[in-house]
């Protein structure tokens, strides 16, 4: 694929370094100076762009991405914080007939473990005598917390759980990202968790899904690339 790399921070250059590893060419790196106003995508850009995936700041996304639909470029976006804004391009992308896909954790387990504590909850309803929280830590330099990752997963145990999950949120060193959701009774405590190794699983997860994109109209996340046997 022909890829624009909206975002040359450290995600930015992890995607676009292990995009030409797998053999695509990465036609756009693009940063915040060339970023603003989106003034970087020309007409002969976008003739150039197979996909567009997008990683930069919460007050710039929304403007990326409205961009890229119209211009008929389908957009991969892994930013957060901007979430509020999201029903409209949402029903933008269905009205230009477009191709968004928007994920706040591109980590194939993640997405997993998603489902995963979605069902917990489901089984640990019937026990009141269980509280549940969720717990992330990020690097110091993640910006919004809870993060995005975070409001995710507890909207997922929510549905099943019927209760308020409280969220606790830890910014310190280093972290790519752990969340642990503990579901903690009066004698016993169970905990599941998901802890990124390397931000490379990021970085696989996005080119996946501007791989599984390419083709498609419409709005995805990553419940529509991994489709559980539940979901079939």
């Amino acid at each position: 694929m022909r890829l624009a790399m909206i975002g040359d921070g450290r995600m930015g250059r992890e995607i676009a370094a292990l995009a030409a590893e797998r053999g695509h060419e990465v036609v756009a790196l693009v940063g915040a100076k060339e970023n603003e106003g989106a003034r970087w995508l020309t007409r002969e850009h976008a003739a150039l762009i197979d996909v567009a995936i997008e990683f930069t700041e919460p007050d710039a996304a929304a403007a990326n991405v409205s961009a890229c639909l119209s211009a008929g470029i389908p957009i991969v976006t892994g930013t957060t914080g901007w979430y509020d804004r999201l029903p409209a391009l949402e029903a933008e992308a269905q009205r230009v007939r477009g191709s968004l896909f928007w994920a706040p954790n591109f980590s194939l387990g993640v997405a997993l473990a998603m489902e995963l504590m979605r069902r917990a909850g489901q089984l640990f309803a019937a026990h009141p005598q269980f509280g549940a929280q969720l717990v992330e830590t990020h690097h110091d330099r993640k910006k919004d917390a809870p993060s995005g990752t975070a409001l995710a997963l507890v909207q997922a145990v929510e549905r099943g759980f019927a209760r308020p999950v409280p969220t606790s949120s830890i910014r310190v060193g280093h972290v790519p990202g752990t969340h642990t959701l503990l579901f903690d009774g009066p004698f016993e405590q169970v905990a599941i968790t998901h802890e990124a190794r390397d931000r490379r699983v990021f970085a696989d997860g996005a080119l996946r899904a501007a791989e599984w994109l390419r083709g498609r109209t419409g709005v995805f996340t990553m419940k529509d690339l991994l489709r559980t046997p539940e979901d079939s």
